[in-house]
C-alpha cells in the first residue's frame, strides 16, 4: 500500500513535469505573437497576401485596419469570426447573450469542454488561439432589451480602431427581434450591415446588404410573421433546434465573409441578397430598394439625404468646344439620329435602290378610308402563288 508521504511524493514529481512543460511552450507562444505582428510572406496569418500577387486587390495589407462587429455568435456568427480572424481583421467586436451548450456541437466551432461557457468568451478563447494579431471585444448581454441598447449602439459607434464607428456590422442572429434592433440601430446612425440566416429546415439561407437609404432596410419590408403581429416565441419547435446542418451553416457565412472582404477592400461586386436553397442548388439574387413609407423614421431620413446626393451621372463636365476631330472627313462618313421620321432620311445614293419602303398612311386620311385603301390592295390566295412559283 502506498503511502501519504509517497503519494505526496509523486504530487511534487508531477508539478515539477508540469512547470517544465509551461517552460518550455512558453517561449513558442511568444514567437507566434512575434510572427503574427508582421504582414509578411512568412507570417502564416497573412496568406491571403495572395490576393495581392494574383491582382485581385492592391490593398489586402488594409484589412488590418477594420474593425467589424459580428451580433450573434451560434452556427453563422461563429464560422464567420473564424474567418475574419483568419483573414487578420483588425478588429472582431463579438455580441452574444447565450451559454454553450452540448446541442451546440453540431457548429463548426465549438468543443465539448467549451459546454457552459459564454458563447462570446469561448469564442475569444478559440480565435486567440488561431491569431493572437487579431483585437477581439466580447459582449455578453441581450442587445434587444432597452438598458443594453445603448450600451450596444455606443459601441458600434465609438469602438473602431480609430475610435469611430465600425466599418460593417454583420447580423447572424436567429430571431426578428434582434433583426429590427440592428436595424434600428444603423439606420439612426447610418452604419451598413449585413443580415443573414439559415431557414428552420437547414437547407436554405440568405445574406442581404442593406445601407441605409440606398436599400431596402429590415423594416422596408417586414416578414410575415411581424407584419401580422404574430409573437415569434409561439412558433419555436420544443425539441427542434433550428438551422443545425453545419454545411448549409458554413456556406452562409462563406458567402457573407467573401462580400465582407469584398465591401472592404473595393473588389468585385458586392451583393445585395443572395440566397441558397440546397435541394436544388438554387442562387437567387435580387436588389431591394427602400420603401418610401417605411415605418422607421430613420430609414426615411436617410432615403432623403441619398436621394438628395448627387448622382455620378447626374455630374455634367464642361467640355472645350474644339471643333471637329477629322474636318476634310475624307470617306463621307456621317452619324444619323435614328430616331427621326423615315421620312426625314438622306436620299438614297446614285446606283442604289432600297429593297422595300414601309407603308404609311398619313394623319390626315380618315380611318375608314385607309381601311379600303388596305382593302383594295387584297389578292387572292391563288395570285399569290402564282407569283411564288414564278421567282
Amino acid at each position: 500500500m502506498t503511502s501519504v508521504d509517497e503519494l505526496r511524493q509523486k504530487i511534487a514529481e508531477l508539478e515539477a513535469k508540469l512547470a517544465n512543460v509551461s517552460k518550455k511552450n512558453a517561449p513558442r507562444r511568444e514567437k507566434i505573437v512575434t510572427i503574427s505582428s508582421d504582414v509578411l510572406d512568412s507570417n502564416p496569418y497573412s496568406r491571403l497576401m495572395a490576393l495581392k500577387r494574383m491582382g485581385i486587390v492592391n490593398n489586402y495589407e488594409q484589412i488590418r485596419e477594420f474593425t467589424v462587429a459580428v451580433v450573434g455568435v451560434g452556427g453563422v456568427g461563429s464560422v464567420t469570426a473564424e474567418m475574419l480572424t483568419r483573414c487578420g481583421i483588425g478588429r472582431l467586436l463579438l455580441f452574444d447573450y447565450d451559454k454553450v451548450e452540448l446541442a451546440n456541437m453540431n457548429r463548426l466551432f465549438f468543443q465539448p469542454h467549451q459546454s457552459g461557457l459564454s458563447k462570446v468568451q469561448a469564442a475569444a478563447e478559440t480565435l486567440i488561439n488561431i491569431n493572437p494579431d487579431v483585437d477581439i471585444h466580447t459582449y455578453n448581454y441581450n442587445i434587444t432589451t432597452v438598458e443594453n441598447f445603448d450600451n450596444f449602439v455606443k459601441t458600434l459607434t465609438t469602438s473602431s480602431l480609430t475610435n469611430g464607428p465600425v466599418d460593417l456590422v454583420l447580423s447572424c442572429v436567429d430571431n426578428f427581434e434582434a433583426r429590427f434592433t440592428i436595424n434600428t440601430a444603423c439606420n439612426e446612425f447610418n452604419l451598413n450591415w449585413f443580415e443573414s440566416g439559415v431557414s428552420e429546415n437547414a437547407v436554405s439561407g440568405h445574406i442581404q446588404f442593406l445601407a441605409p437609404g440606398e436599400t431596402a432596410c429590415f423594416a422596408c419590408a417586414p416578414p410575415l410573421i411581424v407584419a401580422s403581429n404574430i409573437d415569434e416565441k409561439t412558433l419555436k419547435r420544443d425539441g427542434v433546434c433550428a438551422a443545425s446542418l453545419p454545411t448549409t451553416m458554413g456556406i452562409i457565412a462563406g458567402f457573407l465573409v467573401q462580400n465582407t472582404l469584398k465591401y472592404l477592400l473595393q473588389f468585385g461586386q458586392v451583393t445585395n441578397y443572395l440566397g441558397y436553397n440546397a435541394l436544388n442548388d438554387f442562387f437567387p439574387t435580387m436588389s431591394l430598394r427602400p420603401n418610401p413609407n417605411c415605418e422607421d423614421s430613420n430609414c426615411r431620413l436617410r432615403q432623403a439625404e441619398f436621394l438628395a446626393k448627387p448622382r455620378p451621372e447626374q455630374a455634367q463636365e464642361a467640355v472645350e468646344d474644339v471643333g471637329p476631330i477629322h474636318e476634310s472627313n475624307e470617306y463621307g462618313i456621317s452619324l444619323i439620329d435614328e430616331s427621326k421620321d423615315e421620312k426625314e432620311n438622306i436620299a438614297v445614293a446614285e446606283g442604289l435602290a432600297l429593297a422595300y419602303t414601309v407603308p404609311g398612311v398619313p394623319d390626315t386620311i380618315p380611318l375608314e378610308q385607309a381601311q379600303e385603301a388596305t382593302n383594295s390592295d387584297d389578292v387572292s390566295l391563288e395570285e399569290l402563288m402564282k407569283q411564288m412559283k414564278a421567282i
